[in-house]
């Protein structure tokens, strides 16, 4: 499609076509950040690297922990190194891990209220094309081209359709992200269990999801 084909229904749509057009710029801005923090996070070498910091804070080795810790990282060695510093108690790991979920769970309300208001902002546009329709069919002065009707259920049925285009397009990959949310918290739980076991003592502890 081309720029012009893409101004073209943007004209035909009305003016609700110009937030839906801003709610899609900023969806695609955000899911391309999301993609490059969990990529970079979950990639094969990281994940092997955090396997291997899992394995000295089991066995209590300090020094490899601190090896690995000298790599570029991400929050994972954020929580490692405040285990290893402050030890693995239940504060300080309830406490480091609820400042770290701001990076894992970045941004996503904002994807969920795109989700969400992209289809209303739709039917928005549905309602004011709908209008301008009858108005036209129930005005004062004679219709003298149809077209002039069409224009406005041209209008609904295009903001309807970019609406939804946009809510499906930000859905698949806030689910996907949460997911990779869902994992992140779960190698939390397992560096705090294994700081317990290698670098103090064992109590029951969880993270609350």
């Amino acid at each position: 499609m081309s720029t012009w084909d893409l101004f073209g229904i943007i004209e035909r749509g009305g003016w609700v076509m110009w937030p839906l057009l801003g709610v899609s710029m900023l969806s695609l801005a955000v899911v391309l950040e999301r993609i490059w923090f969990w990529w970079r996070l979950h990639s094969n070498r990281e994940t092997l690297r955090y396997r291997k910091m899992l394995k000295a804070l089991r066995n209590g080795d300090r020094s490899r922990a601190e090896e690995l810790l000298e790599q570029p990282g991400g929050v994972y060695d954020t929580l490692v190194r405040r285990m290893i510093e402050d030890g693995p108690e239940d504060s300080i790991a309830l406490e480091t891990i609820e400042d770290l979920r701001g990076n894992t769970d970045r941004f996503s309300n904002l994807l969920s209220s795109i989700v969400t208001a992209s289809p209303m902002l739709g039917i928005l546009g549905t309602v004011s094309g709908i209008i301008q329709s009858f108005e036209l069919l129930g005005g004062t002065r004679t219709l003298v081209d149809p077209r002039d009707v069409s224009a406005g259920i041209g209008e609904a049925l295009i903001t309807t359709a970019g609406g939804l285009v946009i809510a499906l397009a930000t859905l698949f990959p806030y689910m996907i992200f949460r997911g990779q949310a869902d994992i992140a918290l779960g190698r939390f739980e397992a560096i705090v269990t294994a700081a317990k076991q290698g670098l103090g003592p064992t109590r029951n502890w969880s993270i609350k999801k």
